[in-house]
């Protein structure tokens, strides 16, 4: 077998590594590719009925600011599951392991504190926001609703990515200690 045989026989070997399996993504992960599709059909819109038309939709601007929004705080609720937020992990490092290991319980307990706060917070807001959208007639409530949903979707993942931490006695950020 030559070079270029073996070349060609490995060349799609990257399709069988990200095989994709339905279990490995979470309810937020599916919302979020809506969400996102949403937005990719909206800026279509726009670019279409503006470019080529000639006379853009009013709506669809603002509708794509406020998709972006959703896709934001959706797509945290990705991140709080997969541990994949910016961290300082230098100073684990350098720690005792039960010192890392602290300070990441720690850790773990002001994100779930903050993430109920800011559901309380966006909670109260929605209900005092009584705009309506720019462009169309919807309360601009609702957003604040859906950001709503992203924290408390973040904060039920932050409270299983906390209690499986504890349980393991590990975390992202403690790396190979």
């Amino acid at each position: 077998m030559t070079q270029s045989d073996r070349d060609e026989a490995h060349a799609f070997d990257f399709l069988e590594e990200d095989a994709f399996d339905a279990q490995d993504y979470g309810l937020e992960d599916y919302l979020t590719l809506g969400i996102f599709w949403l937005l990719a059909l909206d800026v279509f819109l726009q670019f279409f009925t503006r470019y080529v038309l000639g006379n853009s939709i009013a709506w669809t601007e603002e509708m794509a600011r406020y998709l972006l929004v959703m896709v934001g705080f959706m797509g945290g609720t990705m991140a709080v599951r997969k541990g994949s937020h910016i961290a300082v992990e230098f100073f684990y490092r350098y720690m005792p392991p039960w010192m890392a290991r602290t300070a990441s319980t720690l850790v773990d307990l002001v994100n779930i504190v903050f993430l109920a706060a800011m559901v309380w917070i966006t909670f109260k807001l929605a209900g005092l926001t009584t705009a309506l959208m720019t462009s169309v007639d919807i309360p601009k409530s609702y957003l604040y609703y859906i950001v709503m949903l992203g924290f408390g979707l973040m904060l039920a993942r932050a409270v299983q990515v906390a209690i499986r931490h504890w349980r393991s006695g590990t975390s992202e950020l403690l790396g190979s200690q």
